[in-house]
């Protein structure tokens, strides 16, 4: 097979005003399966890489019109996923150490050795392979955790948006409450990715799943022989995190001793593994969770309150899903989305009495729960729709005709009809882009009325509270 017809391993331009070292360059890496461009100084090495961009450029440095440091600087800037190597017959410690500062791959001296430079070519389109890697995970990863996949359009959560948006640059403590299945875990995730340890380990720990006998050593690590079974050493929780975010998830569940250690790690980033007098320092960001009211555990004396006060620096509220009925039909089909694509599967949408089902139901178990229903809806649809039947019997009551009311339970008029009249309220508002004087017209109240009622209903936003009259 002709070399024409072979497919070049990489696109090279060699940069240089000396024509000799150009043809002698070209012609070696050529027989060495490159596709190589040349050019004889900047104003030419500029148009070839706008025409093709190289996979690595080869530059000299000294050149008239523009040095190679010049020609580096634009490269970093508007092709920064190309490698470049430096070479000069003028080689100096200090120009060295300029271009690997300016982002050079490598730097090498004249007379170039066809060996050393074959070996620093393909180490720099390694290189640059890992960072192409790199770049696809970190922008997967956006997509995963990033604020967009925190769906929704209640108010309540718009805030909370705000908040992560606003904290997660810092490296300020973040304690995030809520149900279980509101989604603390994603929203951990998203702070990690937001922040500047975004390229640095994320380690999330559900406190609560973990025996309190074992917890101190999953978090701390311990030496071998530290207790019956401890055969070797073992890295904590708190070392494998480091330099980046370690999550707390159940942070109530922590036992009164661990609380003490927890604490003086979150002040002074340092510890002891089990069994080791050896003190430890990490540098750590930390986000905790808990489902339950921490400030009541503080007043029954279940859990310290210096500790509290240490965690309490910015606090997330997540609301549960009961609270935001009008989220209920964009998660729902948020996650149809996603596990269609997952499962191959090519689902439309939700018949009508599903999605009635799915706003009816108070879901208890949240966000998660949702994911859960939806799941295994797409598992069990034989068409093209998601229908009642392939919703999970809790959601449903089957010996019931869809849109028929619940059984009737003993309670006031007044209590009972409370959160019909809440999630029409909220609809019309959310409708009307929470315009108060549209909301109240389409519903044939005053704006008075109206205000009364998204007040009862804790349907008024912080800010609209502050500025009504």
């Amino acid at each position: 097979m002709s070399m024409a017809a072979t497919t070049p391993k990489a696109h090279v331009l060699l940069v240089d005003d000396d024509r000799i070292i150009l043809d002698s360059l070209r012609e070696f890496l050529q027989l060495e399966g490159y596709a190589v461009d040349v050019a004889a100084n900047l104003n030419e090495a500029l148009p070839a890489c706008q025409q093709q961009v190289p996979d690595l450029v080869l530059t000299d440095i000294n050149m008239p019109g523009g040095d190679g440091f010049e020609l580096l600087h634009i490269l970093r800037k508007r092709w920064p996923e190309t490698v470049v190597v430096m070479m000069t017959g003028y080689g100096t410690i200090e120009s060295a150490v300029e271009a690997i500062k300016m982002g050079a791959y490598d730097y090498l001296t004249k007379p170039i050795h066809d060996d050393e430079l074959s070996l620093t070519i393909e180490r720099a389109l390694q290189q640059r392979t890992l960072v192409r890697e790199n770049r696809r995970l970190r922008e997967r990863l956006d997509q995963r955790f990033g604020l967009e996949q925190v769906v929704g359009q209640d108010y309540r959560l718009r805030k909370v948006l705000d908040m992560v948006e606003t904290v997660a640059e810092s490296d300020v403590t973040v304690l995030l409450q809520g149900p279980s299945g509101t989604g603390k875990s994603l929203v951990a995730q998203v702070i990690h990715q937001r922040s500047a340890r975004r390229d640095k380990p994320f380690v999330e720990v559900a406190c609560g799943a973990i025996p309190e006998s074992l917890l101190e050593s999953e978090l701390f690590g311990h030496v071998r022989g530290a207790f019956t079974g401890a055969v070797a050493n073992k890295e904590g929780k708190f070392k494998a995190a480091h330099p980046g975010t370690i999550f707390l998830d159940e942070i109530a569940t922590a036992s009164p001793g661990l609380q003490v250690k927890l604490l003086r790690v979150l002040q002074s980033q340092q510890f002891e593994p089990l069994g080791s007098n050896k003190t430890e320092t990490v540098d750590l960001r930390f986000v905790l969770a808990t489902n339950v009211d921490l400030e009541a555990e503080v007043r029954a004396g279940r859990f310290r309150e210096d500790l509290f006060y240490r965690i309490n620096v910015v606090t997330v509220d997540l609301p549960p899903l009961a609270d935001r009925a009008s989220d209920i039909v964009l998660l729902a089909r948020h996650f149809l989305r996603q596990f269609c694509e997952r499962m191959k599967r090519h689902l439309l949408d939700f018949e009508p009495d599903a999605l009635a089902a799915l706003q009816r139901y108070s879901w208890p178990g949240n966000v998660r729960e949702l994911e859960n229903a939806v799941e295994r809806a797409v598992v069990l649809s034989k068409g093209p729709h998601v229908t009642l039947a392939d919703l999970p019997p809790r959601v449903f009551n089957p010996g019931r005709p869809t849109g028929e009311p619940p059984p009737y339970q003993p309670k006031p008029l007044r209590e009972a009809l409370a959160e019909p009249e809440r999630r029409i309220l909220e609809a019309a508002l959310q409708a009307n882009g929470w315009n108060r004087q549209l909301t109240a017209e389409q519903l044939g109240i005053n704006r008075t009325t109206l205000y009364k009622k998204m007040k009862r209903y804790g349907l008024l936003p912080d800010a609209l509270e502050l500025g009504a009259h």
